[in-house]
């Protein structure tokens, strides 16, 4: 299977999971998500300052500026299947 296929059914399971990750593991899948579909994050960030949430997806996904679709797309995946166990 294609790592783009591979990607898409981790995405699939990740919505199946019998229990809902911690806040850091939700931000960590997003993050690498976002960096797997949209590559780095080059926006300036949330325009409400009271956003908690907006901010810290957006830092998260920032720590990830360089890191290849690809590599995103694998420990996406990775991460998923743990969670999966």
């Amino acid at each position: 299977m294609e790592l783009t296929e591979l990607f898409q059914q981790a995405v699939a399971n990740s919505k199946t999971l019998s229990e809902k990750p911690d806040n850091e593991i939700l931000l960590k899948l997003y993050s690498l998500f976002k960096q797997a579909t949209e590559g780095d994050n080059n926006e300036s960030g949330p325009s409400n300052a009271f956003d908690f949430v907006a901010k810290f997806k957006h830092e998260a996904w920032i720590k990830l500026k360089g890191l290849s679709k690809e590599e995103a797309m694998q420990q996406y995946i990775d991460l998923v299947t743990k969670l999966k166990g």
